[in-house]
């Protein structure tokens, strides 16, 4: 199937876009590659250091001839989905030694959970963490003593900040080693009923509580469609993976041989063989257009139009809102997963899940098939799903019909036409809005609109009985400057209250929602942002606010902001309080949200 015309102008425009900055990181790549292997530009001192405690390997180690593999880990035990990652260096390390090669943790870096500072101060130094998870995983690489990287991370900032550093390390390989989700708990729809009744004073915080624990209830990903498992699907679509290893739940026999695979695998592709596969090849413009179609195909997170240009520009690569739009009309929403449904991950794999997809949309000609992988050349090798055979595993040709198609449907036949993502621009400024899960009755609202400039104060008007009437509520001076762009999602059981209500709502914002944001017409990431004297930054209650994800416009009517001055905020406060101190040289020098709202690259 030839390339449809969309994918192929769009991949076209951002190859000549980032011609420039492409060439001078092949460059830069390829230099590091022509030194060879990274420890024979050690001294003999260095290397005593690196393997004083390396026991039995440290002969195998001295002798550099065999490829000694450098894992960067984000496990703590306090993330459900990190958790097993415990268990994972002795796996890799085993492994490696089978292959002849060796293993070493290279390094540690943070990882903080979504779910824990929702709604919470620390949430402040969430999109922060994902440039100091690159910054952590340089210090780790930077013993110079690796031949390839395995890299084991989950969540919604850790995957992003640990491409990041796989591309600024683009010259060894890297392959991600996923954990898997959690199995399926108290359905995410009833959880989301009973965060919505105790918004509304109907239940009490016992009842909350054990839906919650119901819902969250062991180690591996939360079970919905939010931005960890969005993070996951892309690792497959664009190659970072082994091939069906993305949703294989934690502590099984196939996903210890899937991590034991994919160690081997890592010691087959580096410098010192005849395979040998960069990550700074792996990531290339077409590998990014391609998760961008997985982003489209299956409704997956608003937090990813973020993540991913900053994840690109790491490797050379320039990507703009307009790609996501103009990517998102031709590809079709193939997947209902929660927010979007009512099915969560485990039901999505079940019914044939990311390799049913693949391979629907490599005939559709939607993908680009002539992608370096870390398992091959091309995707037609993630159209192949992971078997145990005596403890190995083995890839068949799986089934190419959807077993669910509640859950997951054919190109020819999906949900909807397009991914769902809006881009809206207009005198308010450029934001996005995510209406897959919207109702079609809500993609335009045009409605007076409330100013409010944090969470607690909108929870608060709401509490005292104040939105009565069709409203676009603004939330204002949360972009990264301002302070760290938080994500909005404990507005989401508020406002979705007010929808069930039979009120037409919208959420305007400069900051980010969570990657589970669902029926709530939300358009953010408004940039340019409060804090830089953006038009959100001019706006008064009562202005009449259209949000209109039909025509990709958002406006304020009737008002003319150039004569108005832009509000401006204390953000004294901001900058002290749970770490928050520390991190006041990102927020003086961190970027557009439209550009990533990267510090680092």
């Amino acid at each position: 199937m030839p390339l449809h015309d969309t994918i192929a102008r769009v991949t076209d425009r951002i190859v000549a876009r980032s011609q420039a900055r492409r060439a001078s990181y092949l460059d830069r790549m390829a230099r590091a590659a022509d030194e060879g292997p990274r420890r024979a530009h050690l001294t003999c001192g260095n290397q005593a250091h690196a393997y004083a405690a390396m026991g039995g390997d440290q002969d195998r180690l001295a002798t550099g001839q065999q490829p000694n593999i450098g894992i960067v880990t984000a496990y703590n035990d306090m993330l459900s989905a990190h958790q097993p990652f415990e268990r994972f260096p002795r796996l890799i390390k085993d492994a490696a030694r089978a292959a002849g090669a060796t293993a070493q943790v290279a390094g540690g870096v943070p990882a903080m959970c979504d779910g824990v500072t929702q709604g919470q101060v620390g949430m402040e130094l969430s999109l922060f963490s994902r440039d100091v998870i690159a910054l952590a995983s340089g210090v780790a690489l930077s013993h110079n003593t690796f031949d390839a990287a395995v890299y084991l991370g989950v969540c919604d900032k850790i995957v992003p900040g640990l491409i990041i550093a796989a591309a600024t390390f683009g010259y060894i390989p890297a392959v991600f080693l996923p954990a898997g989700p959690m199995t399926s708990g108290l359905p995410n729809d009833e959880k989301s009923a009973v965060r919505q009744k105790f918004a509304a004073g109907e239940v009490g915080r016992d009842e909350l509580m054990a839906a919650e624990m119901a819902s969250y209830h062991g180690p591996g990903t939360c079970t919905f469609y939010g931005t960890a498992n969005t993070n996951q699907m892309l690792m497959e679509f664009m190659g970072l993976h082994l091939p069906g290893a993305s949703f294989v739940n934690p502590n099984t026999p196939l996903r210890d041989a899937l991590t034991r695979a994919g160690a081997t695998r890592a010691t087959q592709i580096t410098n010192l063989g005849n395979d040998y596969r960069p990550a700074s090849q792996v990531l290339d413009e077409k590998a990014f257009v391609n998760g961008i179609v997985g982003l489209m195909a299956t409704g997956g997170s608003t937090n990813l139009l973020i993540h991913l240009p900053a994840m690109a520009r790491a490797a050379g690569v320039e990507l703009e809102l307009e790609d996501f739009a103009e990517i998102s009309t031709a590809t079709p929403l193939m997947a209902k997963v929660y927010p979007n449904g009512l099915a969560d991950v485990n039901h999505f794999h079940a019914a044939g899940g990311l390799t049913y997809m693949i391979g629907e949309l490599l005939d559709a000609g939607l993908l680009h098939d002539d992608t370096l992988t870390v398992m091959g050349d091309g995707l037609r090798d993630y159209v192949r799903e992971p078997k145990l055979k005596h403890e190995e595993v083995v890839w068949e040709e799986a089934d190419r019909g959807t077993r669910n198609d509640k859950i997951l449907r054919p190109v020819s036949d999906p949900f909807q036409k397009t991914g769902g993502l809006a881009d809206l621009n207009g005198n308010l400024g450029r934001a996005a809005m995510k209406v897959s899960a919207v109702k079609e009755e809500l993609h335009v609202i045009e409605a007076p609109c409330r100013i409010f400039e944090d969470q607690k104060s909108v929870k608060d008007a709401f509490k005292r009985g104040e939105f009565t009437e069709d409203t676009v509520v603004v939330v204002r001076f949360q972009g990264p400057s301002a302070n760290g762009m938080p994500e909005l999602h404990s507005l989401t059981p508020t406002l979705a209250v007010l929808l069930d209500r039979g009120l037409k709502v919208a959420l305007v914002t400069d900051g980010r929602m969570s990657g589970a944001s669902g029926k709530v017409p939300s358009a953010i990431h408004l940039s340019p942002e409060a804090h830089f004297g953006g038009p959100i930054a001019k706006l008064r209650d009562g202005d009449v606010i259209r949000v209109d994800a039909t025509a990709g416009t958002i406006d304020v009517k009737g008002v003319d902001l150039d004569t108005r001055e832009a509000v401006q905020r204390d953000l004294t406060d901001n900058s002290h309080g749970i770490g928050r101190e520390l991190f006041e040289v990102f927020r003086q020098n961190v970027g557009l949200a439209s550009n990533g709202a990267a510090v680092v690259v």
